[in-house]
């Protein structure tokens, strides 16, 4: 059974191979083998099965006994070397590739969990997670408690004995909590729990969730992965034996990544170091710009000292991330008010984009939840996710500036 697939490292120096852990160069340079043609960058393969030499060589394959494709829907040259990219650079043993993040999470919790199940998760998540974990899983016998940020000492006590996922986001979405993987870490191990972590927001570059103790680690890689806002696509990688059990599933189920997309998201890795190194600056630039602005009543931004959990961030984030929140003053109207005055920045649903996106959570994303379970979630009337790009900074802050201005 191919899980992970170990790509071929190019040779860095006269045809010598030479070793490498810097995640810049295994982003550029781990690649799928070359074909007999001599490529420099790899084809996209738009096939949707492969062929066999004879039939020992297909019973072989379809019994897991060689490693080799089959059929696009369980693996394929690109969401190989996508998936192998990602897994080196979060130090992961294996990974899988999905149509998109949510399918990553769902797929994971599916192919995990058991009728009776329950799942300990931090209270600030994406939207369509809290859907999954209140609406759905409910469905299978499978129930989901929350906690907050500021309640991490007391999660021991809501551990049961039927409890096997212990869930974070950090940076959470859209609320920006950072929550200490360390701590969490320890306790999963104690525990016995599967430590699951949604790294979207820090990507692998920022943060690796496994150094602390995470057994998976899922990203939604529309995100900054991609980088552009041209494709869709998820991920999720760590321990090789419970990606077998998610590869499993997944295979018979369907949910698998698109060649197309793979190979979109496999060249997007090679810049996602310098990309996110100046998102993290412009978004520093525009947290300290917001922080002094009167009309603004907070400002959450990991690396802003004025964060709860400043320290955590630095000690298990190399940068801040590229994601900003703030209360806009004037409760769920200020915010709609702020979004009709913006001029330059996009108004949309995604985020991790060259281009600044700012959405109001209450009025847009959200607005289908009760006010009580927006709380539930970390979400305050005014808030605002500002998805800093890398226009020139000072155009990004000047159209914020100008949408604030009373």
């Amino acid at each position: 059974m191919r899980h992970c697939y170990i790509t071929k490292m190019e040779n860095l120096s006269n045809g010598n191979p030479q070793p490498t852990n810097s995640f810049e160069t295994i982003a550029i340079r781990a690649q799928a083998e070359r074909s007999q043609y001599g490529e420099h960058s790899v084809p996209v393969y738009l096939t949707s099965s492969f062929v066999f030499d004879d039939a020992e060589d297909m019973r072989a394959s379809f019994a897991e006994e060689k490693e080799k494709n089959l059929y696009s829907r369980y693996s394929n040259p690109n969401t190989n070397e996508f998936i192998d990219k990602v897994a080196k650079m979060e130090g992961a043993e294996s990974g899988y590739a999905f149509a998109t993040g949510m399918a990553a999470v769902y797929s994971t919790f599916a192919a995990l969990l058991n009728s009776g199940d329950h799942i300990l998760s931090c209270q600030s998540v994406f939207g369509a997670t809290h859907a999954l974990f209140t609406k759905y899983l409910p469905k299978w016998n499978i129930e989901t408690t929350y906690f907050k940020a500021e309640d991490a000492g007391n999660v021991e006590n809501l551990i049961k004995p039927n409890t096997r996922v212990l869930y974070l986001e950090t940076p959470t979405n859209p609320a920006i909590e950072v929550l200490d993987l360390e701590f969490f870490g320890k306790i999963a191990k104690k525990h016995h729990l599967i430590f699951i972590v949604d790294n979207c927001f820090a990507t692998p570059y920022l943060q690796q969730p496994i150094k602390f103790g995470a057994d998976l680690v899922v990203h939604s890689a529309t995100k900054l992965i991609d980088g552009q806002g041209r494709v869709l696509g998820g991920v999720t990688v760590g321990r090789a034996d419970l990606i077998k059990e998610i590869y499993a599933f997944s295979r018979l189920t369907g949910p698998s990544l698109a060649p197309f997309n793979a190979w979109v998201l496999s060249k997007s890795l090679e810049t996602l170091a310098v990309r996110v190194e100046k998102h993290c600056e412009n978004a520093l630039k525009v947290a300290e710009f917001l922080e002094n602005h009167p009309n603004v009543e907070f400002v959450k931004y990991p690396f802003l000292k004025s964060h709860p959990n400043y320290e955590i961030a630095r000690k298990q984030m190399k940068l801040g991330g590229n994601i900003v929140a703030f209360e806009v003053k004037g409760g769920i109207q200020g915010g709609r008010n702020f979004l009709d005055k913006i001029k330059m920045c996009s108004l949309s649903a995604n985020l991790g984009d060259t281009r600044t996106i700012v959405t109001h959570p209450a009025s847009t994303t959200h607005s289908k939840l009760s006010d009580e379970e927006r709380k539930e979630v970390g979400i305050s009337a005014g808030l605002v996710r500002c998805s800093v790009g890398l226009e020139n900074v000072q155009d990004i802050i000047a159209d914020l500036k100008q949408a604030l201005d009373i």
